[in-house]
Parts: C-alpha cells; sequence; structure tokens
C-alpha cells in the first residue's frame, strides 16, 4: 500500500496541513521542519511525484564568491541575463546573491523566499549538499556533480578543438594552462585537450602543462604561468589557456617579453568573452552561447526535470582570430 500524506503526519506528529505545506516548498514553516518532513517522508517511501508541484515564481540566481569579480564577470553576467530574459518571458521574479562556504546560504535562500535556486559555476559539495537539504529545486550551470541536474557547454570538446586547431597549423609544443582540476568545466577541457594529442599520437610532456596558483589574482597567476612556460629551455609555439581571461595575459606577456604573435607562439582561449575580439591580436577562442546557458538552467527548473537527474550539454564553437592565424593585412 502506497504511503500517504495522513501516514507522514501520524509518524511525525504534524498535521496533515504541515506535511503537505513542507512537501511543497510553502511558506509558513522554519527549515528544519519542511527538512524533517521531506526526510521523513523519502524514508517512508513516499512517492513525491505525486505531489502538485507549487508554481515556480521566485528564483534565486547563486554565483560563488570566488566568481564574483572581475576576471569572472564577463562569462557569468551574460549567463545571469540569460536567466533573467527567461524569467521574464514566465513572470518570475529573478534575485541574485553571491555566496560562500560560510555564508550561512539557508538563511540567504529564506530571506529571498526563493521557489527555485539555480547554482552557476564551481560550488563545493558540501555547500551543495546544504542547499540540496533545503529542498527546492535546484540546477547546477558550468558545473556537474553526480545526483544533479546540469547544464553545461561541452568543455571536452572546446579543449579538444583549442588543440587540433593548434596541430592543425602546425604546432608542436603545445603548452596549456590551466586553473585548479577541482572545477568540473577546466577538467573536462583539459581532458579533451589531452585527447586530442593522444589521437595525433603526440606525446603530452608535463613540463607544458602549468597550473596557475591558487588563492593568487588571475592576472598575476596568469602571467606567472606564461613566464614559467617561456622560460623553459624549449618553450612552448603555442598554448591553449583554459579561458579567455588567462589567455589575454598570457598574450600579453608573450608580447611584452618580444615574441610575435601568431608567427612565434599561438594562443587560443576558452568562453569567448566580449574582450577577446578587442585584445591586440585578437583572440582565437572557444565560442560558448552564456545566455543560452542561463535559460537552460530555467528552463529545467521549469521542465521540472530536476527529480530526475538530467544533463544537458550546449555545443562550443571554434573562432579562430588572429591569436593563431595571420591575416593578409597583419
Amino acid at each position: 500500500m502506497s504511503i500517504t500524506i495522513r501516514d507522514i503526519a501520524k509518524a511525525t506528529g504534524l498535521s496533515s496541513g504541515t506535511i503537505s505545506r513542507a512537501l511543497k516548498n510553502e511558506g509558513g514553516l522554519t527549515e528544519e521542519t519542511r527538512r524533517m518532513v521531506v526526510e521523513k517522508a523519502r524514508s517512508m517511501g513516499y512517492d513525491m511525484g505525486r505531489l502538485r508541484q507549487k508554481k515556480l515564481r521566485r528564483l534565486t540566481f547563486l554565483l560563488h564568491r570566488q566568481h564574483n569579480n572581475m576576471s569572472s564577470s564577463p562569462f557569468y553576467t551574460p549567463v545571469l541575463h540569460g536567466a533573467a530574459e527567461a524569467c521574464r518571458k514566465h513572470g518570475i521574479i529573478l534575485s541574485f546573491t553571491a555566496v560562500g562556504p560560510a555564508d550561512g546560504v539557508v538563511e540567504q535562500i529564506r530571506l529571498h523566499q526563493s521557489d527555485a535556486i539555480l547554482c552557476a559555476g564551481y560550488f563545493e559539495p558540501e555547500l551543495l549538499a546544504v542547499l540540496r537539504s533545503i529542498g527546492k529545486p535546484l540546477v547546477l550551470i558550468d558545473m556537474k556533480l553526480g545526483g544533479y541536474t546540469s547544464a553545461n557547454p561541452d568543455n571536452m570538446m572546446g579543449g579538444y578543438l583549442a588543440a587540433r586547431h593548434l596541430l592543425d597549423i602546425g604546432r608542436e609544443r603545445i603548452g596549456f594552462i590551466s586553473g585548479s582540476l577541482a572545477h568540473f568545466s577546466i577538467r573536462e577541457r583539459a581532458r579533451g585537450f589531452r585527447q586530442a594529442l593522444f589521437n595525433a599520437g603526440v606525446l603530452a610532456d608535463p613540463r607544458l602543462e602549468v597550473m596557475m596558483q591558487e588563492g593568487v589574482e588571475l592576472e598575476a597567476a596568469a602571467r606567472e604561468a606564461m613566464e614559467t612556460l617561456l622560460a623553459l629551455p624549449h618553450p612552448p609555439d603555442a598554448v591553449f589557456c583554459y579561458n579567455d581571461a588567462a589567455a589575454l595575459v598570457a598574450l600579453d606577456t608573450c608580447m611584452r617579453a618580444g615574441l610575435k604573435v601568431p608567427y612565434d607562439i599561438s594562443i587560443v582561449g576558452f568562453d569567448d568573452i566580449a574582450a577577446a575580439a578587442h585584445a591586440r591580436r585578437p583572440l582565437t577562442t572557444l565560442s560558448v552561447d552564456k545566455s543560452a546557458l542561463g535559460a537552460l538552467g530555467v528552463e529545467l527548473l521549469l521542465n521540472g526535470e530536476t527529480e530526475e537527474v538530467i544533463e544537458r550539454v550546449l555545443p562550443v564553437n571554434l573562432v579562430v582570430r588572429e591569436s593563431t592565424v595571420c591575416r593578409p593585412n597583419n
């Protein structure tokens, strides 16, 4: 016999109305009560799919504090705008906040009166577990973790296309400047990069891969990483950077060192932020439809695709500019 709301009420000593409000994420309850009811319902085998879902009226867009800076905003701001535009079409109120592990995220969500949550960028698994315990529909953007619905660009294919392009134009010693591989997107870009080298029969040289120092401002860390590569006895003739912000710093570092781009060295980034097309040497990069990524996160929530784990991937496109291919007027 299937478990009913009355069964849960009897087991918890609460009223059926309280159980119903808790399971539907309605107001008037403490988070502790709501979480206790949800956990009891799941442990008793209650079919959560039987609930009539509350209409999504308020959505909170969460960005990790580590991304709330000048170097990350050219990527995440268009993602936020895409989510905001999708919310406007559906009459949803969108709020934004940047949070970290020590910020009391449960209280933040309560203050925003959120019906659902979009998490953009890297979040610690422990922080995501706290957010999930709130019991509201949750979707990850530009992040993937087992058990969570997510929307991501095709990071692995992007890394593959970057390396493949550099190989196709005759580059032989291809460096890679990386951020922390704890980030899903960076890890996948590195995997695609190495796969392209492997498929071409090129041995990956660990000396040509430099991970940027954590806890250091991006410009300083990227410049140090590029200088490390240039100081090698046999420096690279091309570099793939995990994002455009790092690639633009690498490009500037090479030109300051007297190297001619793209003749002496070619540079490829990832994300196609606005500044990529306007650098001294316009940057070859992988274009991500950032607005579409934000809109997709909203659509996943609206379609109720959070109970069953869904992993959506958007294509990326190689945009070739003067940092890898010399134009006739150069």
